[in-house]
């Protein structure tokens, strides 16, 4: 099988469905993934790739949790993974962004996900795939993620630079979801969805489009980017968006807004 981009289409991934080295796996909602999902498709839970540790949550998990997950799957360190989702990828980017913390790179997303797939007349099912249990087993490798401490070492680094991933008014402290507002001084704006072209079915907008808006808030291919939201939910997406750019120092931090608000020891901007 050829090496497989980041980024792929639903006419590619359909030459791909019988390929026993790719495993298809569906974060869409349990109710959704039930009535319909792409053949061959394994469901799996978004709330069991995360950890949380109130008040921060969307943490990265323990890797006797992880590596019992993707065994479960079937997955082994020769898979290739195709995630997608049915909200425009947010929670298949964070799956795909967590195999990467834990070394796995061989992982694309499907762009558009669901939308793109079922608005353009491929195959839906409701047949549950057996999976065969494998026995893979990862250690978390530290890439790829931050914590506060090396934001708050960073914060003056004119080499690295903080996309903020939420909505304006989360971005502004106008809306708040944890003990303070604001965000992290120096983040850029750019929200998830501004990315994406809901003319074309969720799909990443034309790369010249995103590279030209990134450029002018100086987020550039030059510096370290760090991503973050509220949980590394919504950002795992602009992780995935700027590492399909060909950005190579992209990392992100997962405690995000819900760990960084409700501290009293870091600095926020308004």
């Amino acid at each position: 099988m050829k090496n497989l981009g980041l980024v792929i289409e639903p006419a590619e991934l359909e030459t791909l469905l019988h390929e026993s080295s790719v495993i298809i796996v569906d974060l869409c909602k349990a109710k959704q993934y039930r009535n319909a999902h792409i053949p061959g498709a394994h469901f799996l839970n978004y709330a069991d790739i995360i950890r949380t540790k109130k008040p921060a949550m969307g943490l990265v998990p323990d890797d006797a949790h992880f590596s019992q997950l993707l065994s479960k799957l079937g997955i082994t360190a020769d898979t290739h993974v195709i995630a997608y989702d049915d909200e425009g990828g947010g929670c298949a980017s964070r799956f795909i962004w967590t195999l990467h913390v834990f070394g796995h790179s061989r992982a694309s997303l499907l762009n558009g996900g669901l939308f793109s797939w079922a608005n353009e007349g491929h195959a839906l099912t409701r047949d549950v795939p057996e999976s065969r249990a494998s026995d893979y087993r990862l250690t978390n490798t530290g890439d790829y993620t931050v914590d506060s401490a090396y934001i708050m070492q960073h914060l003056d680094d004119e080499h690295t630079v903080l996309l903020d991933a939420r909505s304006l008014p989360e971005y502004s402290g106008t809306k708040n979801f944890a003990h303070r507002g604001g965000h992290i001084p120096g983040a850029r704006h750019y929200e998830w969805t501004e990315a994406m072209d809901r003319s074309n079915n969720l799909r990443l907008l034309p790369a010249a489009s995103i590279l030209q808006k990134l450029d002018q808030i100086g987020i550039t291919k030059d510096r370290e980017v760090i991503v973050y939201c509220q949980t590394h939910h919504r950002s795992a997406f602009s992780y995935v968006m700027l590492r399909s750019l060909g950005y190579e120092n992209v990392k992100a931090y997962p405690g995000s807004w819900s760990e960084w608000g409700n501290r009293d020891d870091t600095p926020v901007e308004r």
